[in-house]
This record gives C-alpha cells, structure tokens and sequence, in this order.
C-alpha cells in the first residue's frame, strides 16, 4: 500500500490540481512495486521554458526508496497519470518529469482571479499562526532618517503579505525612551531653552545639536516664557521625548505605516518587568554576579561571550529592558517573533537567540531581519548626508522630494541587507525608466483602454461569457503563466521573510503586459475577440492593483 507521507502542493488553481493528479499516479505505483512511503515531493517552474511549464523530480526522490531507477519510475508514473491541463509529459535528464500545458488549462487562471476577487493569490500557509513584527523602533532622540524609512516599508509590506499568506499579525514599535540617551536628549533641550531665552550656557558633552530641539525650544519659550527655568532635567527629556515621538509617528503617518501597539522601554522599568526578569534569570542559573555586576551566561548559549545585564553602579544595561521586552512578547504568546534591526546590529542576534533560549523559548521562532544602509543619489553622484551640522538627511525630506508611492517602491528595490543607491532623479522622473511610474502606468493604461470600451458601447461588467479559447497568442499565455505564478510568490516572501521579491514580480508582470499592448489591439473589429482580451486585462489590472495594495503604493486610475 501507498502511504501518505506529503506533497509540497503550495498554491492553488492549476499547480494544485497538477500536483493532486501525480500523486493520485504515484499512489498506483504501490500495485507495481508494493509498500512504500513517498516524501515530500516537490513541483515546480522550470527556468528553461523548454522544459515545460511545470517539473517534478517525484520519480528521483522514489528511486531510493524503491531501489530502481528514476527514469524506470519516471515512465511508469507518466504511464498511468491522467489530466485534462496536461498537453504532454517528457522524461527529462536523470529523471525530472515536466509537464506541457494546454493553452485552455491557463485560461482557467482568468476565472479563478474574476471568482477570487482580491483574495486571488492568498494562502493559508500561516495557519492563523499569530506573528509579531517590530520594526523601526527609532529612539526618540531626533526624526526618523531615510535608514528607518527602509525598515518602515520592509516590515509594513512584510506584515501585509504575511497576513495575506494568512499569518495574524501584529505591527509594534518599541520605543526607547530610557536610560542615558533620554538624559542627554534632556540636557540638549534645555540647553536649547536657555539660548531661546538669550542666556549664555555650555552645550552637555554627547549632547544631540540638531535644530528639531530648537524648534521645540522655541516652543516652549512661546507657550511658558521663563517659567520653565526651575524645571529639571527629567523634564525636558519627557517633554523632548514625547514631542519628538509624535513627529516620528506623523511622519509614519504619511509614510502609509501604522502600528498596533506601542511599547515603551520607561514602562517596563516603571512597572517592575526588567527587575523581576532579572531576578528570574538569575534563579535559574542563567544570570550570575561577578565583580559586583550582573552577567548573563550568554556563552552556554553559543555566544562569544556573557554579557552584562547590570552595572556594578546598579543601573540596568539596555540589555536588560531588551530581554524583558521578548520575554513579554513571547508571554503574549506568539508563535513567530519578527525583530526588523539596522545592520550595525548584526552582532546582537546571536546574543538575543541566546536569551530566548536561555528564558525557555524556541529561539527558532525568532527571526531577524537586517537593513543595510541608504545611499542617496542624485546626477549620479552621492548626497552628502548631513545637510546642517548635527543633522542627516531626514525620511520627511526625502518623502516631500519624491513622494510616497516613488519611496516606498524604491526602498524594496533590492534585499533588504544589501546596500541600496537611492536615485533621487529617477525616483521623480515621470517615464518608464522609473520603475514604480512603469508598474502604475500598466494600470492606468488598462483603466484607459476599459473606459474607452465602454464609450464605444460594450458592457465591460457583462464580459464573463467572453470565449476564451480565442486568447490563444504565446504573448496572453505568458502573462496568464505569470498572473499564475503571483500564488507561488507571496508564499516565497511569506517563507522567506523577503518582501523585495513583490517589486521584481509587478515589474516583469508589467514588462509583459506593455510589450502584449503594443502589439495587440484590446479593442478592434472582432466583437467576440475584443470581449475576451477586455476580460483579460481586466485580471491583469486586477493582479497589478492587488499587488500595489501589498505594498502600500497607489494604483491609480488615470495618469
């Protein structure tokens, strides 16, 4: 007898319905060659369109275990599989199997994106599994740059496909409001109050220069004169604090990223969290004290070496907020923890793996990703950094230069720990050369073309009924391959963790579609021939719109 083990069946529509009848003929192989158990088996796009349209090397992996040879295998499988998609199957090398579509079994593609609406393309491979993704988590010290820009949208887009591939997810931000930054930040801004009110003073050593605090300062001085005179450090660090944080969260704001939850590190000192994860720890062996500190036994963990949690002055490292911060988001009970940290932090995750570990977590339910740095490019050349001293290039200026749907976009042009080269000129320019202008004018244009349909008299709602088998061009059966393939690439970026794969996807989808444009008249003479390619690029502008919506970008209906 054949027993079910697995079959890696990700997607739906024509791959799953492939992969139901291979296994339905592997199973008749237990007539021939008796008991087995099969492993997961795997289908797949072959990159060489000469070797069909879809692959398996099921009769390779059996060989094994059946002790006979994979094309043996592989031609009693073709033998006996059966399915109205399937043109032909070849035998292929050592033993792949690919299968040759029909062009009718694509045109199946067309109603399964009308019948799915903007569900086309979901997944159910997280399982409802509840994920908690922290991202940007910017200290409250100055306004967010254009490096957390790029954590902004890789872990907002992250959120969105994962929830897409059927995850529960939750978006938080930790905000670092404590310990020796905050008291710079404190001294800086009433160092900054004290100028406004013209009275000499000498900058804190360590201090933040940048001109947003005089600004708050001045602030300050409008709403309370020289009442303020009196007030302490502790004071102006809140108050610095807090107004910055609401820049920082209008900035989000416009930057099309919300969040569900907002942490704050002062609230887990203040409630006794760190303190009693401390004690925990350290009841547990895990936490030791040598030359009156704290140290965490980080180096039975694999780290490079154990780590201070408390100073020998008492004062907790941020170390020690950090681990109660994960300890409260694995009590909150989520099956996946997602930490989205700049790349001079790359150090940090052995460490933090460690922790969890050492708490009683799965450190494999941790996951971090790391984003690389920004460089701004504009005539080909480097923008200077700093525009004033003490300051940088700011998200806000760069979103006020070119825009939302252009940043957002250009931020998951590449992986996110690889350097990216921002072009500032290229991000503006309204032309095909800008990649986000081309993907959104593919929709505009078939907007166009269906208005257009309808001032000539034809009923682009009623167009269900069109005949299909009349888009039978190799250019319309490369599209609707690629329309199909949308499933395969939200579960490659909900697995992977790599949003960027969606921008690669809209541009070659589009580069398709504009190519097949400008060769193939939508609306002609022939009324049957013109309903069904209206019907067509109907889903095209569908799947354009629904993976914009991923990614947070307009899809706009005019251009």
């Amino acid at each position: 007898m054949y027993r079910e083990k697995g079959f890696n069946m990700a997607g739906k529509g024509i791959k799953n319905e492939l992969a139901e009848k291979l296994s339905e003929a592997i199973k008749k192989l237990s007539g021939t060659y008796g008991d087995f158990e099969m492993p997961t088996i795997i289908l797949e796009n072959p990159k060489d369109k000469g070797h069909g349209d879809f692959a398996s090397n099921a009769a390779m992996v059996l060989a094994g275990k059946l002790k006979k040879k994979p094309r043996e295998i592989a031609t009693a499988i073709t033998e006996t599989f059966k399915c109205d998609l399937v043109e032909k199957t070849e035998i292929a090398g050592p033993g792949f199997i690919n299968f040759f579509l029909t062009p009718t079994a694509w045109h199946t593609v067309i109603k399964d994106v009308i019948s799915e609406g903007e569900k086309f393309g979901s997944s159910d491979l997280g399982g409802g599994k509840r994920c908690n993704i922290e991202f940007v988590s910017a200290n409250p010290t100055g306004p967010l740059h254009i490096g957390h820009g790029r954590g902004a949208v890789v872990g907002d887009v992250l959120a969105n496909v994962l929830e897409f591939a059927g995850f529960n997810v939750t978006r938080e931000y930790y905000v670092n409001d404590f310990g020796n930054q905050m008291d710079k930040l404190g001294k800086s801004l009433k160092y900054r109050y004290l100028e406004s009110l013209g009275m000499e003073c000498e900058f804190p050593e360590g201090g933040y220069p940048g001109d947003y605090l005089k600004e708050i300062a001045e602030e300050l001085k409008a709403q309370n004169g020289k009442s303020l005179l009196a007030s302490d450090d502790t004071f102006f660090s809140k108050t610095a604090s807090v107004r910055i944080l609401k820049i920082i969260q209008d900035d989000l704001q416009t930057f099309r990223v919300g969040f569900d939850i907002w942490s704050s590190e002062t609230k887990l000192h203040e409630s006794g969290e760190v303190a009693e994860c401390v004690a925990f720890l350290r009841s547990k062996g895990i936490i030791y004290e040598n030359d009156g500190a704290l140290w965490l036994k980080s180096t039975d963990y694999g780290d490079e070496k154990d780590r201070v949690v408390i100073r020998q002055n008492g004062l907790p490292t941020y170390l020690a907020s950090d681990i109660s911060y994960h300890r409260d988001k694995y009590e909150r009970k989520y099956d996946l923890v997602i930490d989205i940290w700049g790349a001079d932090h790359h150090g940090y995750i052995p460490r933090m793996k460690s922790v969890i570990e050492a708490m009683g977590y799965d450190p494999s339910t941790f996951r971090v990703l790391l984003i690389q740095m920004v460089n701004l490019m504009r005539q080909g050349k480097p923008v200077a950094m700093g525009k004033r001293e003490g300051e940088f290039v700011t998200m806000r200026e760069v979103l006020d230069e070119v825009g939302v749907d252009a940043c957002r976009y250009f931020f998951l042009e590449r992986k996110s720990d690889a350097h990216l080269n921002f072009d500032l000129d290229l991000a503006r320019e309204q032309s095909n050369k800008n990649p986000v202008y081309y993907v959104q004018y593919a929709h505009a244009r078939i907007a166009s073309v269906l208005r257009k349909a309808e001032e000539a008299g034809i009923d682009i709602n009623d167009l269900k009924s069109a005949d299909l088998s009349l888009l039978k061009n190799t250019a319309e059966l490369e599209i609707l391959k690629k329309i199909n393939a949308f499933r395969d690439v939200v579960e490659l970026m909900a697995s992977s963790f790599e949003p960027h794969h969606l921008t690669f996807y809209l541009k070659e989808l589009v580069s398709l579609f504009h190519s097949y444009y400008y060769d193939n008249p939508i609306v002609g003479e022939d009324r049957e021939l013109t309903r069904a390619r209206l019907l067509f690029v109907t889903i095209v502008k569908m799947v354009i719109a629904r993976g914009l919506k991923l990614l947070n970008v307009l899809a706009p209906e005019r251009m």
